[in-house]
């Protein structure tokens, strides 16, 4: 049993020395992209998931800053930039475990781009580069992001608990929950964030998660409609 706990340290701590080198290999090949972030802060939503190490949020802000810089690349070629990603070394914990997340990027405190997974049998490490690269360049209320504004924008990192299905409004916590709705084939989601950032109360923050899913205000009152909440760990650059 020993000998088993000393290799998994050994084994994970070989992990972390092979994380940390791809970090300089990339930070070579990117230049300006300073993968090692300094100014980090970890805001958490009560919620059934471990709350990640400052390791793991360094990590995982760097595999979105990363999948950003390849996307941009791969856009001015026309495809995704190839070759391995710090996403795809062998991860540990609670970055290598299936997860749900969204990734938003701003520039100073305005929206410019946020597409993530409800859900996810994903290792979380792997659904976070997806949903970088996607919101930098998929997001359809935006433009493909362009280099000058990535070296302004800041990263924001939303890891989703499981769905829980609301039986009565006055469940939802604001500044605790967030939202999605179902129905008629229509699907919307808004983070916990959103309704604090914008002083929504309980109700308000109802209403535009039905006008997200494309709904009437008020679907939510509808007998087919399907409200659940989420919490969320959220790690987040700071905005200079």
């Amino acid at each position: 049993m020993l000998t088993i706990n000393g290799m998994k340290v050994f084994r994970e701590r070989e992990n972390v020395a092979k994380q940390g080198a791809r970090i300089k290999e990339i930070n070579d090949f990117w230049p300006g992209l300073k993968l090692s972030v300094e100014l980090v802060r970890l805001r958490v939503k009560i919620g059934a998931f471990p709350v990640l190490s400052r390791k793991d949020q360094e990590l995982l802000l760097a595999i979105a800053r990363e999948s950003i810089a390849r996307a941009l690349a791969g856009e001015r070629r026309g495809r995704r930039s190839a070759g391995p990603t710090i996403a795809q070394t062998d991860l540990a914990g609670p970055l290598g475990a299936p997860s749900g997340a969204f990734v938003t990027i701003r520039i100073g405190h305005d929206l410019r781009g946020c597409i993530g997974f409800i859900t996810s049998d994903l290792p979380l490490a792997r659904v976070v580069d997806e949903a970088a690269a996607k919101a930098a360049t998929e997001d359809p209320r935006f433009p493909p992001m362009t280099q000058s504004e990535f070296a302004k924008a800041t990263v924001e990192i939303s890891i989703l608990s499981s769905l829980q299905k609301v039986n009565d409004v006055a469940e939802i916590r604001v500044g605790n929950d967030g939202l999605v709705i179902e129905m008629a084939g229509h699907r919307g989601l808004l983070l916990p964030q959103v309704a604090t950032e914008f002083g929504w109360d309980r109700e308000t923050f109802v209403m535009h998660t039905c006008r997200k899913a494309g709904l009437p205000a008020d679907a939510w009152k509808d007998p087919g409609a399907s409200i659940y909440r989420f919490s969320a760990e959220i790690v987040e650059e700071e905005v200079a």
